[in-house]
């Protein structure tokens, strides 16, 4: 009789470990008939560039969408580091798909290459980084961006003009094409404009600040501020906002935010071109949900980039008031 029971009991740990083995684990996709959500990891470049908020903010509303998925944000405090430690802690913890908005595209292309190596969904957005095979991409074509405002600058800013550009990181596929762009389509074309200040300020509001107080200094005539993100020309604005001497003065700049759509509706910001951060974390989520549930295996789009200026802006502050980012 006690060996009867002792081999029931085998049998009933065997049954078990059985069991056990074949149950999911928790970092894994939805079982048959998704009984667990997909988990992807969005990391953000830098929660303080109001732009990279902006979509991290857009990205955790449409992820809500969705039920199959669930999204984990991560800031990557505009450093390279920072956001290289985030994208392997997310291979580590196997996400079922890692979303990247690099601060420095090249130095995060072997993190990205990493995971795509590990079998983990990547994709890069705002920028993308090109050829990394067997990664998709989100993202808006920064040249075209930038050259939407050289068009309109080319005929608004006067001859002879003092002006100032303000760039994003060295390195940032963004912030490289849209200097590009400004360079081929207005400073070709304009050789008469004079650059009396250029300067990277990283997208960064208050970098921008410190060098527009500097060139306001050494110039008393600035026509222009060219700048390749709103945070960066908001920055700049606000130096010069009781400034008598600058009342006249024009900017420039790309994403279209809430920030940026106020300033032009009070006469402060020329231009801007949008790159909705609401346009792509819609794009991101559905492009998360056809490659996670297999539906495709490969995508790449862009979104557009249409001008604000004053002419159509009150449509633009409309949208940000129906997102909540205006009151």
């Amino acid at each position: 009789m006690k060996r009867w029971l002792a081999v029931i009991l085998v049998v009933m740990l065997l049954m078990t470990a059985l069991a056990g083995c074949s149950k999911p684990a928790d970092n894994e996709g939805p079982a048959e008939g998704g009984d667990k959500p997909y988990r992807v990891a969005y990391i953000a470049r830098a929660q303080a560039d109001s732009f990279a908020a902006w979509m991290a903010n857009a990205v955790k509303e449409e992820a809500e969408k969705y039920d199959n998925i669930v999204v984990d944000i991560f800031d990557g405090q505009a450093s390279d580091s920072t956001e290289n430690a985030l994208i392997e802690n997310a291979i580590t913890n196997k996400y079922d798909a890692i979303i990247i908005q690099p601060n420095n595209g090249e130095a995060q292309r072997p993190y990205a290459e990493k995971a795509v190596a590990a079998g983990i969904i990547t994709i890069t957005t705002n920028a993308r980084i090109d050829g990394i095979k067997g990664a998709s991409s989100v993202d808006a074509d920064p040249y075209a961006q930038a050259k939407v405002n050289a068009d309109v600058a080319v005929s608004q800013i006067p001859q002879n003009a003092n002006v100032v550009v303000l760039n994003g990181p060295p390195g940032n596929f963004h912030a490289d094409a849209r200097r590009e762009s400004w360079k081929k389509e207005f400073f070709e074309k304009r050789p008469d404009v004079k650059i009396v200040g250029e300067e990277i300020a990283n997208w960064n509001k208050d970098e921008a600040m410190n060098y527009m107080e500097t060139w306001v200094q050494a110039n008393s005539k600035i026509d222009a501020i060219i700048s390749m993100n709103d945070n960066m020309a908001a920055g700049a604005l606000e130096v010069i906002k009781d400034d008598a001497r600058f009342a006249d003065i024009l900017a420039y700049g790309v994403d279209g935010t809430a920030e940026a759509a106020l300033l032009i509706k009070d006469g402060l910001m020329t231009s801007t071109s949008l790159q909705s951060a609401y346009a792509l974390a819609e794009a991101l989520l559905d492009t998360a949900n056809k490659l996670l549930t297999g539906e495709e295996t490969q995508i790449d789009i862009d979104i557009d980039c249409p001008l604000i200026t004053i002419d159509n802006v009150d449509q633009y502050i409309e949208m940000h008031k129906r997102a909540g980012a205006i009151r």
